[in-house]
């Protein structure tokens, strides 16, 4: 293309060499993407960089901090058995709230995607409506359903049908439902999209050479769409883990996660050094599930992995 462009540069009567030519195009695109750098570096970069830094220091008696750095607060952070079980949590409410996301959204993505054109619309802003309206709100709605007692709405509708109460409020399950319903469209898009791009003769082939719908879904559609499962997965994990308005709210002091015990430490204990250091180990957690589900998607589906992206 350079090699053309420079021959009818000539025929022009102006001779430009094909190099200056690619020079010209190489800082065109530094010129293009240098916004876009600086932006990533100034809004995530530098604040990372400090964020890791204090988490290296201590808060001493006055308020300051130490000059010298140390691991003092990653070691208390391990050392400790409540600082350990709320990393714990924070993981089996992430994995939880993904797995019960992946069920929910192969159905409603299929339906999307496959089903009558109406019902697909219909069924994408049912989805994405939530994502209009503060999670504030959505999450005080679910605190009134899942409420404790008789003025929950769901031990309500379970004592008039003889099922009992339940204590559902302030535990680990509360906090995955609220997270289910907040991340779910998180879930869906990526995995309709991938779906999307499957051809429809591939699984009308398995069918005629004998597969059932379990057997067209499993062998078919399900590795086909694993780089959207993929996409979808390691978002709702890494909002989840991260989140902190929904724990806060529906698991309050019996259900806490990182999130909620970072402010703690920064805006009640006024700890920033320690607050950093879990803040640092939240990051790590989301950018070692992000780069595993990359790897894995790129070790096992390259040329499908390179399609999602």
């Amino acid at each position: 293309m350079a090699v053309a462009e420079a021959l009818s540069a000539r025929e022009a009567g102006g001779w430009r060499s094909p190099f200056a030519l690619s020079d010209n195009r190489t800082l065109s695109a530094i010129l293009l993407l240098a916004p876009a750098v600086l932006f990533f570096v100034v809004v995530f970069v530098v604040p990372v960089g400090l964020m890791i830094r204090y988490s290296f220091y201590q808060q001493t008696t006055t308020g300051d901090l130490s000059s010298t750095a140390t691991l003092a607060n990653y070691v208390r952070l391990a050392s400790v058995d409540l600082y350990r079980t709320v990393v714990m949590t924070t993981l089996r409410v992430s994995l939880w709230t993904t797995v019960i996301a992946m069920l929910l959204a192969y159905p409603l993505a299929l339906v999307m995607v496959r089903g009558h054109p109406l019902i697909g619309r219909a069924l994408t802003v049912i989805v994405l409506a939530p994502l209009l309206i503060n999670v504030v709100v959505r999450t005080y709605a679910w605190r009134v359903i899942l409420a404790n007692g008789e003025n929950g709405v769901l031990n309500w509708t379970l004592g008039h049908v003889g099922l009992g109460p339940v204590q559902l409020l302030y535990t680990e399950w509360a906090v995955i439902i609220g997270s289910v319903h907040v991340f779910l469209p998180m879930m869906v898009l990526p995995l309709s999209a991938a779906l999307g791009k499957i051809n429809p003769a591939v699984e009308e082939a398995a069918r005629t050479l004998g597969a059932n719908s379990w057997s067209v879904f499993r062998r078919v559609t399900l590795p086909l769409s694993v780089p959207g499962l993929a996409v979808g997965a390691t978002l709702v994990f890494s909002l989840t883990a991260s989140s902190f308005v929904t724990p806060a709210l529906l698991g309050g002091n019996f259900a806490k996660m990182l999130g909620t015990l970072v402010e703690e430490q920064i805006l009640t204990v006024f700890d920033w050094p320690f607050g950093a250091a879990i803040a640092t180990l939240l990051t790590v957690i989301v950018m070692v599930v992000n780069l595993g589900s990359v790897w894995l998607v790129e070790r096992r589906f390259p040329s499908r992995a390179s399609e999602a992206h």
